[in-house]
């Protein structure tokens, strides 16, 4: 069975090099030097970033282990992180939009920072604080760093249709390529140089601290309102009437939530549904080939955004409904194949069939990335892009936080079940934002704001 992983990998990177390699003049957009200088610094610091998270994510249940924590008090400290970031985090984030994008994303850098430096101390308290402040600096990583992007561009003068790819290579390099190698730098670290699971996250420090240095030197400063007059709770409002009164607006936040909460429900799934009965699974491959298939549908989505049809919002449908198929066949196979009572072992036929469903949900993450970032650069206003994506993430944290507290409460098989219809069901929100995609907005949600701002009755 061990053949089959690498006939899977060498098959997912073979696919990939043809993507890339097979790429015409249809498939690239032309254009200038100054925008070309503009990408690759956002994409060096973007995967310095990205690093710096990716370095710490195989380690961090490990770690917890490994000072003598049980599953319970481990379950606590993920429950911290997630609530963190719900509750902290959406105000730490939202205050980009009025303090500036590029001090939110430095923010973003020492909080993370302090945050692997917690991993020194063995006491419950130090790890729950630093697990606090990895949830504020999660936020921050997905929505300053974007917003200070597509204010950049905008401000730039460079053409729209350019933030595809950006968007495109960001994923390709962030969520694939710097995965893998920061998967192999961290297995390096810890089991070659035998220097503890601590290692991964001095590492991931070292790339914060570079990524922070390129920001400040590099970078300038944007804002989404920087009126003075407007405090946090009036920015929190501005948002919720903005979700509002755009129908667009409310199920891009819908879709995202969706997705994003079937796909953490995933990572906490995989491992148990490949190795019901204690089978012996390479993690650290099969998490690379995870990552490698992410490459292959972020390839693949920028040649479909680099041409006008089809459109973002048709093919999207499309993408949800293959991995509402994919997360099905842990059932199919409960059905169709006899499961082993053999303990241990290497992975079954069942799991075989089941990692290729996987494999085909990760390309479908690959290709949700890049697409849910240009459509929210198209429907989310300027003034309030960092509060908004906040917003957004806020139904995703509790919902992680539920199935976390209660994942030994369901079987996994309707666990998947779940996150199959969740996924169905952001097809079928997909469907009708497509069809009032090019609707006018019937009322500016700025207008909107300063009315409810005027008779707060009317909120």
């Amino acid at each position: 069975m061990e053949m089959f992983y690498y006939l899977v990998f060498g098959g997912l990177g073979a696919v990939v090099a043809a993507i890339e390699l097979s790429k015409t003049n249809k498939d690239r957009i032309n254009t200038t030097s100054a925008f070309n200088s503009f990408k690759n610094n956002y994409l060096l610091v973007y995967s310095l970033m990205m690093a710096g998270d990716w370095l710490q994510g195989p380690y961090v249940y490990f770690l917890y282990k490994t000072y003598g924590y049980d599953k319970g008090e481990i379950g606590q400290l993920f429950i911290a992180g997630f609530g963190s970031s719900m509750l902290f985090g959406t105000i730490v984030g939202s205050l980009a939009d009025k303090q500036g994008r590029k001090r939110a994303c430095v923010i973003y850098c020492i909080t993370y920072m302090l945050s692997c430096f917690t991993k020194h101390s063995p006491q419950y308290k130090v790890l729950m604080i630093g697990r606090v402040l990895g949830g504020i600096a999660t936020s921050l990583l997905f929505s300053s760093f974007e917003s200070w992007l597509v204010a950049e561009h905008n401000k730039r003068g460079f053409e729209q249709q350019w933030l595809s790819i950006t968007f495109s290579k960001a994923v390709f390099l962030g969520n694939g390529l710097v995965a893998i190698l920061a998967g192999l730098f961290g297995n390096l670290l810890v089991d070659s140089f035998s220097l503890g699971p601590v290692a991964p996250f001095d590492a991931a420090a070292c790339f914060l601290a570079i990524g922070m240095a390129i920001i400040l030197s590099y970078w300038t400063e944007n804002f989404g309102d920087p009126s003075e007059n407007k405090d946090l709770l009036t920015q929190f409002r501005g948002a919720a009437v903005a979700i509002a009164s755009d129908e667009k607006i409310a199920l891009l936040g819908a879709i995202q939530s969706l997705f994003e909460g079937s796909m953490y429900t995933f990572v906490f799934l995989w491992t148990p549904a490949l190795s019901p009965n204690d089978e012996d699974i390479p993690h650290g491959f099969i998490f690379a080939t995870f990552m490698l298939a992410s490459m292959l549908g972020s390839s693949f989505a920028s040649r479909l955004m680099a041409r006008s049809t089809p459109k973002v919002e048709s093919y999207m449908q499309l993408v949800f409904l293959v991995s509402s198929a994919s997360l099905l066949l842990p059932i199919v196979t409960s059905f169709l194949v006899a499961p082993s009572n053999v303990k241990g072992g290497s992975i079954t036929f069942g799991g075989c069939i089941q990692l290729l469903g996987f494999c085909t949900f990760e390309a479908c993450v690959g290709i949700f990335w890049p697409s849910i970032m240009k459509m929210r650069s198209q429907y989310i206003p300027e003034e309030a892009r960092s509060t908004i994506m906040n917003f957004f993430r806020i139904p995703l944290n509790i919902f992680v936080c539920v199935v976390l507290y209660n994942v030994d409460a369901f079987p996994i098989t309707v666990m998947f079940g779940m996150c199959s219809i969740f996924l169905f069901v952001a097809s079928v929100l997909q469907r009708r934002l497509l069809v009032i995609a090019d609707k006018p907005k019937t009322q500016d949600w700025a207008m909107k704001e300063r009315d409810s701002e005027a008779d707060p009755l009317n909120i």
